[in-house]
């Protein structure tokens, strides 16, 4: 028996283990790296080894880090099921859909650029008659068409006649509908088979709607092995959805290896308990105070709809003032209608609070869904109070760009970080300068960020609050292992930048336990 680390070794992104057998080979996440383009390019597009070699494929959640390379599998030569629960599959309806639209217009807006720079070389050379240079301004206008859209088939004809190379999408709408029939949604706590010798059953993992903790049971020479599998571990006491599962079936608790996260491996969090007044705090500081606007970069799964669900509390608890609140992503709108339909996974809190009471946790009379680039442009000029919630959670990508960079230059609004970001992405950089400059006094110049081709001074207010975090810090994480009934032999560190799982090795060895930090690549024997 042996597993192969392949993705989010020593880094975050890009979840991707495999368990093998004498008769099944189980994939656990299928994830897509995610950072800077040309650095996860590479990464994304080379798949180690075979598809056609994995068995079945077990997704621990819907985030794209674990998600978002199944397209290329099932469109290749895997022919085995995705089991996750059915929460899970009703998200990836939406996350692989939108992750296909992304991928398709990047390309054609790499595409686009080639093709205009060919043109612009073409028209400021000396080897084209006026006549000819004429005609290439003409095609440099038909390049878009409609104001804005792109005409796809002039440039990809500009870029043949002219052998430039062009970017092709990492894979298509069409590839990500059709990986959507692979998946088999399945209940938490609830065995099925999914190889010829290995069972699956899905725990509660906290984390965001949906994750799941497998333990997988394989039998090999006479001995039945057992693999658990931490996903991503969510904190205690969280609103919405359940905690971590601290109760395991006797037969899935004594477990051969535990592949377990460290996103948090060295970290402490705020409590959750004093997330909502920090809160309040910054809302009327910016709000009232400042007579500013609110920007928060947020997940479109998970992050966005916890936000609406406190911000529901406090305008019915009056603690803050009731101005509008925007959820400008279309995907978060969406994902907002999957929580609707699973109110099943919710826990005793918000079924007390909210559904008893026959109200919506996420939709309230100030709530306003913003469905068209229209509209969030429009928004965009809006000076009057209101708090903006917009995708990418990153601030990589997506409509909170556009947000920003109305906004950062003006210091009567406010940025407000309420997740991780990554190293190398434009929030850590947001997040980091801002608060250094917030430690300085907000004295001297104000630090300049580039992005969408300009640059930025940041005068608007960074605030960070870590509470909202829905990874479990490296307390909460040992607090499973130690108040759980769970007995792993050992433990292999994974999901965490490397400092990260190091430092979190170290924890959980100075706590007694028997811990490896695998590298990308790595195949570990279990005996």
């Amino acid at each position: 028996m042996h597993v192969g680390f392949y993705g989010a070794v020593r880094e975050v992104t890009g979840s991707m283990h495999m368990i093998c057998s004498d008769s099944d080979r189980i994939l656990l996440d299928c994830g897509m790296f995610q950072g800077h383009r040309k650095e996860t390019e590479e990464k994304n597009r080379v798949i180690p080894f075979d598809p056609g070699i994995i068995t079945n494929l077990v997704l621990s959640h819907a985030h794209i880090d674990h998600s978002g390379r199944i397209p290329l599998f099932t469109r290749s030569k895997f022919n085995g099921r995705v089991y996750c629960t059915r929460a899970t599959a009703d998200a990836c309806e939406y996350l692989l859909m939108d992750s296909a639209h992304i991928q398709e217009s990047d390309a054609e807006y790499l595409n686009y650029k080639t093709a205009r720079s060919a043109l612009n070389r073409l028209q400021a050379g000396n080897g084209q008659s006026k006549a000819e240079k004429r005609k290439t301004g003409e095609i440099l206008k038909r390049l878009k068409h409609e104001g804005h859209r792109l005409n796809a088939d002039i440039i990809n004809d500009v870029l043949r006649q002219q052998q430039l190379k062009s970017v092709e999408p990492l894979y298509s709408i069409e590839d990500a509908r059709r990986a959507l029939e692979f998946f088999e949604g399945i209940p938490y706590r609830h065995p099925v088979t999914i190889g010829e010798k290995a069972e699956l059953t899905l725990y509660e993992a906290g984390h965001i709607l949906g994750s799941a903790f497998p333990v997988i049971k394989i039998r090999e020479n006479g001995r039945t092995f057992k693999i658990g599998f931490s996903g991503d571990i969510g904190r205690f006491d969280k609103p919405i959805i359940r905690d971590p599962n601290m109760k395991f079936a006797e037969e899935d608790a004594e477990l051969d290896l535990l592949i377990m996260e460290s996103t948090y491996g060295n970290r402490l969090h705020e409590p959750v308990k004093g997330t909502k007044p920090a809160l309040v705090e910054i809302l009327n500081e910016a709000l009232v105070e400042r007579g500013g606007c609110v920007i928060i970069p947020a997940f479109a799964f998970g992050r966005t709809q916890e936000l609406l669900y406190v911000l529901h509390e406090l305008y019915d608890e009056k603690a803050v003032p009731k101005v509008p609140i925007f959820v400008d992503s279309p995907l978060a709108s969406n994902i907002t209608k999957v929580f609707g339909e699973h109110p099943e996974i919710y826990d005793q809190e918000t079924h007390e609070v909210f559904l008893e009471k026959g109200k919506n946790p996420f939709s309230f009379k100030e709530v306003r869904f913003v469905s068209s680039v229209e509209e969030s442009m429009a928004l965009n000029r809006e000076e009057r109070p209101h708090i903006v919630i917009a995708a990418s959670g990153m601030c990589e990508a997506g409509r909170v760009l556009h947000h920003l960079r109305w906004k950062i230059h003006n210091e009567r609004h406010t940025i407000l970080i309420v997740g991780y970001m990554a190293e190398n992405t434009l929030g850590r950089r947001i997040m980091e300068k801002g608060v250094e400059y917030d430690r300085s006094g907000r004295s001297g110049p104000a630090p300049v960020l580039g992005f969408l081709n300009k640059e930025y001074p940041l005068k608007a207010h960074v605030k960070r609050l870590g509470g909202f975090s829905a990874h479990g810090d490296k307390n909460d994480m040992l607090r499973l292992l130690q108040q759980s009934n769970l007995r792993p032999k050992r433990i292999a560190i994974v999901h965490g930048e490397e400092d990260q799982s190091l430092a979190f090795a170290d924890f959980l060895r100075d706590n007694g336990y028997n811990v490896y930090v695998p590298r990308l690549g790595e195949t570990i024997r279990i005996k």
